[in-house]
């Protein structure tokens, strides 16, 4: 099992890797996380939650916090409404509210359960508007980015078994055919 935990984990950086790559995440922004570690064991989303994945997983998104000094949200399942496991400092940061749940296996998923876990001051929250973020396992982290999402695409497109998509956010274009905008 450790060849295909190292595996995850390779598979997870490169993608990460191509993240930092196309955008800037420090202390303001915000990067959302969807995981269904079920998908990443080879078993049907919501089927099977590892905690195993999730503990591998997590490291290496938490050293790329570390690294970028970005805000991390993690979004559990659909039996919590796709809430999002948040530090108390990042909910305070980014003037989140705060809903009362506590994510489990069974309901929010592994990933969520673990993050909430691991943080120092955990809070779940029902919104977020990320700058970036990624999809392991076909989670719809959608709802959870600022409203114009561009794909990115890297040469990894799984972590173990499980579907990867990428996004980074951009601001909108308004104004229409005589509007001016950066380059």
């Amino acid at each position: 099992m450790s060849h295909l935990i190292k595996q995850w984990q390779m598979s997870l950086q490169a993608c990460l890797d191509v993240i930092r790559e196309r955008t800037t995440l420090d202390e303001d922004k915000l990067f959302v996380v969807g995981t269904s570690t079920s998908e990443v064991i080879g078993k049907h989303i919501g089927s099977a939650g590892s905690e195993e994945a999730a503990d591998a997983l997590y490291e290496i998104l938490a050293r790329f916090q570390q690294k970028t000094r970005g805000h991390l949200a993690f979004q559990g399942c659909e039996h919590i409404n796709r809430a999002l496991v948040v530090e108390r400092a990042t909910a305070n940061a980014f003037h989140l509210e705060e809903v009362t749940a506590v994510p489990h296996r069974k309901a929010g998923g592994a990933m969520a359960a673990h993050a909430y876990s691991a943080f120092s001051d955990p809070v779940v929250v029902e919104h977020v508007k990320a700058d970036a973020g990624i999809d392991i396992g076909d989670t719809f982290i959608g709802m959870h980015l600022k409203h114009v999402a561009v794909p990115v695409r890297g040469e990894v497109t799984s972590v173990g078994n499980a579907h990867v998509t990428m996004a980074v956010t951009r601001p909108k274009l308004i104004g229409g055919a005589r509007a001016k905008y950066p380059k």
